[in-house]
């Protein structure tokens, strides 16, 4: 209830009591609750009637509210959450609309002719992958969760999806124009990893191929079948060794650990061949300069080291650093022994994260490194693969030993151990299935085609040689860098920022539960990856404005719980708060700290 002011055509203002009410259409409408008189005639009596009738209307408004939370006491349930909205969606809200989004797909929609908003739908998604993320028809399910009218049907979120998967690459370029200041991104050192989601499916999506007119598939020069588009859900290595078809996701993430892009390839590729194709795009479409690459030790290639490194004439002009992990235990004999030669050797002492001291020891050298790359000009070899030309690469190789890094990796080998002298006393438990991880570790493991069963079980040992040659090497850990001129404390304290990546990669399976994807489509599941793509860099923009205070799973938490309950007529009752909350007033000027508010005022946070 509020005073209203009306004003007749002879200048004269009559006051009266007006209440505002939305009807079922959705409509907002006044009703006159008291009508209380005119102002000059009111003057006689109060010294001033418009704040005395002012401060009435307030105080009525505190009494009905009393009056409805002791009706609301004895009301019972209708329906699970039929009453209740979430509220905390409107900091997600505050950055989705600063990244400007809406202009491109506006700009993109002019050229459609179709009925629904695709930023409406596009930030409805977003919104609700970080509230409740569920799959398509559940969220739709579920929208009346947000405060926003969702003018689309199902359908028409499933047929956005495509139009979204177009606009992938435009949509992460317009985040990127749009953060780099106001965040103050740093791309001068970029991390890149890969990591795969699964498909409970049972066969791999089919590759599309190009057919000339007489119905037969075109050829390339090299009489490869020139594929239209590749099929995504295809089987192979599974994180977790599932044998399902699974696709592959490389991410890139700058120096504050903000998501700068991503990509999605077929399962059964490399994922040692995506790392320049995602770096090279966004370099290109971001107008960046040169960047430090850091990476794990699977990504460490020839082709990779020197496609980055820029070491041909053609790519001079794109020349990056890298920071890679190298395998110990996989290197050359003379890198070995360099590991294990105590020579030169440095005791240093850092802090780590939880502010508790490492100590661990640390050399370096600068080192030519023999690697082969492909040149297209030298022909093919005899079996028609493209022949390679050796080159030397200087590279700056750094060694550290840590006593709690040995602990750990012989901790893990003795439970690889433990399992495979199980696998020796009863083989008839295991498969080659069952059996990941052991076979380096038993002599003469061979499996039968068919049934996947252990073939000779009389004939298995324990691998005693390759046991003693591990634990030679626990401890040690090696890095090698472009950088020369970093010192080893520098190239340490790079690499392990790569840990942020493998965070992320498990907020996103776990807390934006990125899978399962209940889409089957290419261009779907393309669209889907790209609204958790969103949500996940508006997710650590909050973080990075909370200055890391606190964890991003504490924030999904936090957003999610704070919630808002109808109580009746327009007031709705909020009964969460945290410091998490209590941060993000301070920081995005909102005020969240009323039990009790209208619908025109939850309507004023949302904007």
């Amino acid at each position: 209830m509020y005073l209203k002011k009306t004003l007749n055509r002879q200048g004269n203002i009559f006051l009266s009591y007006v209440q505002g009410y939305r009807t079922e259409d959705g409509k907002v409408k006044q009703k006159t609750v008291k009508n209380i008189g005119w102002l000059k005639d009111l003057e006689k009596t109060y010294d001033d009637p418009i704040s005395y009738f002012k401060d009435l209307a307030k105080q009525q408004n505190k009494e009905e509210i009393k009056e409805l939370i002791i009706k609301d006491l004895k009301t019972k349930i209708i329906d699970e959450n039929s009453n209740s909205k979430n509220l905390g969606y409107c900091i997600a809200k505050d950055i989705y609309n600063s990244l400007n989004i809406n202009q491109l797909l506006s700009s993109y929609q002019k050229k459609l002719k179709i009925e629904y908003n695709l930023n409406d739908i596009l930030s409805f998604l977003v919104y609700m992958r970080i509230i409740y993320p569920a799959s398509k028809k559940e969220t739709y399910e579920k929208r009346n969760l947000l405060f926003e009218k969702c003018d689309f049907s199902l359908d028409d979120i499933y047929r956005s999806l495509t139009h979204l998967n177009t606009l992938k690459n435009d949509i992460q370029k317009v985040i990127w124009e749009n953060t780099k200041d106001t965040y103050k991104r740093q791309t001068s050192t970029t991390y890149y990893d890969c990591t795969n989601y699964y498909f409970e499916i049972e066969y791999n999506d089919e590759d599309i191929f190009e057919y000339d007119e007489h119905g037969n598939v075109k050829l390339d020069k090299d009489g490869i079948p020139i594929i239209n588009q590749k099929g995504l859900r295809k089987r192979g290595p599974e994180k977790n060794h599932r044998p399902d078809p699974i696709v592959e996701m490389g991410l890139l993430m700058d120096a504050s650990f903000i998501p700068l892009s991503y990509d999605l390839f077929p399962g059964n590729e490399s994922e040692k061949n995506s790392l320049i194709p995602i770096v090279n795009r966004t370099k290109n479409d971001f107008n960046l300069d040169r960047t430090i690459v850091v990476a794990d030790r699977g990504l460490n290639t020839s082709d990779n080291i020197i496609q980055i490194a820029g070491l041909t004439l053609e790519q001079s002009l794109k020349k990056n650093g890298y920071v890679y992990g190298q395998s110990v235990r996989g290197a050359d004999e003379e890198f070995k022994n360099w590991i294990l030669n105590q020579d030169d050797y440095v005791i240093d002492k850092i802090k780590d994260e939880n502010d508790k001291e490492i100590v661990f020891k640390h050399k370096s050298r600068i080192h030519p490194k023999k690697m082969y790359v492909i040149r297209d000009d030298k022909g093919k070899t005899k079996n028609g693969n493209k022949k390679r030309q050796s080159v030397y690469v200087d590279q700056k190789q750094m060694v550290y030993y840590s006593q709690k890094y040995a602990n750990k990796q012989k901790r893990d080998r003795e439970m690889i151990i433990k399992k495979a002298n199980d696998l020796i006393a009863h083989p008839e438990k295991y498969t080659k299935a069952t059996s990941y991880g052991v076979s380096g570790y038993v002599n003469n493991l061979k499996f039968v085609k068919d049934t996947g069963e252990i073939a000779n079980a009389n004939l298995l040992s324990l691998n005693e040689d390759r046991i003693k040659e591990e634990e030679k090497y626990d401890g040690y850990y090696s890095i090698v860098t472009s950088e020369e001129h970093l010192s080893d404390i520098e190239i340490r304290n790079i690499y392990r920022g790569l840990s942020k990546i493998e965070e992320t990669f498990k907020v996103t399976k776990s807390g934006l539960d990125t899978r399962p994807v209940w889409l089957s489509l290419a261009d779907h599941i393309q669209a889907h990856f790209l609204t958790c793509f969103i949500a996940l860099v508006i997710t650590r923009l909050i973080e990075t404005r909370l200055k890391g205070k606190h964890s991003f799973k504490h924030i999904l938490q936090s957003l999610r719980n704070y919630t808002s309950n109808h109580i009746e007529h327009d007031i709705y009752m909020q009964s969460f708060t945290n410091e998490v909350i209590k941060d993000l007033e301070k920081e995005f000027n909102i005020d969240l700290s009323r039990k009790y508010l209208t619908l025109s005022e939850i309507k004023k946070i949302l904007k």
